[in-house]
């Protein structure tokens, strides 16, 4: 199949190597010529470091050629640029099957990438991948494991025999609504975990978090309208056992700061790091509250980070949660 991977980055980079591996004819775009140049030069990503780029894989700065008649366009831009770049694609994607592989609920809005999407281009032909995948894990050909949601039978068959192999696995799901909440909100709740890091707490409190986190998840997924049985797959459970336990995680890396590290520490990493799980906090954050949904550790984290709550207040909401 011809596909089309919207975004350089480490995700999309790792991602885009599968599909090559899959014998996939495959088209990596960048929004900036200078990094076009830098990557078919050197063939590697430079937030991916060890990783060469197949030459069988195209890079290319160019929109409308990188979309045009091709069988999937899997977006893996940050979050922030999934609105933008679906309105610029709009005119090219023809009969392509998109799939969403950015996580997040964008900011102001309050609009999950799925309907983000919808917004800009007319079509069921959806698909949102989403699970405990770190880029270098899945560029190393590791085993690894993704949700699938889509509503629609042809983005089902299309990404699953895009990606699907010996070591990268799909499990299927209706519930687009769920999975989105799970990949976004486990964000949010690896910085609380990186919070437990840095006030030295052991591995028996993390659980304590995990476990009380997947029961709020489970709530506010059904509170938005998907299926609370979501949080205990790949995109629930597995993706927030994987970010709220390794530092590879760069929320959980955050979280850590802020529970051990001085303010201008915290200040550095924020300037120089992108952390989805900020981006997400904004949103989720007006989310509930506009819905009237009580999620108290999104507001816990959320204090902690903007309001000077001290952190060691986690310790306590744990404990004295309901």
């Amino acid at each position: 199949m011809k596909i089309c991977v919207l975004g350089c980055g480490a995700y999309g980079t790792a991602l885009a190597t599968i599909l090559d591996e899959n014998k996939n004819d495959v088209v990596m775009w960048t929004a900036f010529e200078k990094e076009e140049k830098e990557m078919k030069k050197s063939r590697r990503c430079k937030k991916l470091p060890g990783v060469v780029i197949p030459d069988s894989i195209k890079i290319s700065s160019d929109l409308k050629e990188s979309c045009e008649n091709k069988d999937m366009i899997l977006i893996a831009v940050p979050a922030g640029a999934v609105n933008e770049i679906s309105g610029k694609i709009r005119d090219y994607v023809g009969n392509a099957t998109i799939c969403i592989a950015a996580k997040g609920i964008e900011q102001g809005s309050c609009k999950f990438l799925y309907d983000v999407v919808r917004e800009h281009i007319d079509t069921d032909d959806i698909a949102v991948i989403s699970g405990p995948s770190f880029a270098v894990d899945v560029a190393a050909k590791v085993p690894v494991g993704l949700t699938l949601a889509t509503t629609n039978n042809k983005a089902k068959e299309t990404v699953e025999q895009s990606f699907t192999n010996s070591h990268f696995k799909l499990r299927y799901t209706d519930d687009i609504i769920g999975t989105e909440i799970c990949g976004s909100i486990k964000n949010v709740i690896a910085i609380a975990a990186g919070i437990l890091a840095g006030l030295k707490m052991p591995e028996s409190t993390s659980a304590l978090l995990i476990t009380e986190s997947i029961h709020d998840i489970k709530e506010l997924i059904k509170e938005l309208g998907g299926d609370g049985n979501t949080v205990l797959s790949f995109a629930g459970f597995g993706d927030l056992l994987l970010t709220a336990t390794s530092e590879k995680s760069r929320n959980y890396s955050f979280g850590k700061l802020l529970g051990g590290s001085s303010k201008e520490k915290v200040d550095e990493y924020i300037k120089n790091t992108t952390i989805e799980g900020l981006y997400t906090l904004d949103s989720i954050s007006q989310l509930i509250k506009e819905k009237n949904i009580n999620v108290p550790i999104i507001n816990l984290v959320y204090d902690i980070i903007y309001n000077d709550e001290n952190a060691e207040e986690l310790l306590n909401f744990l404990i004295q949660k309901p």
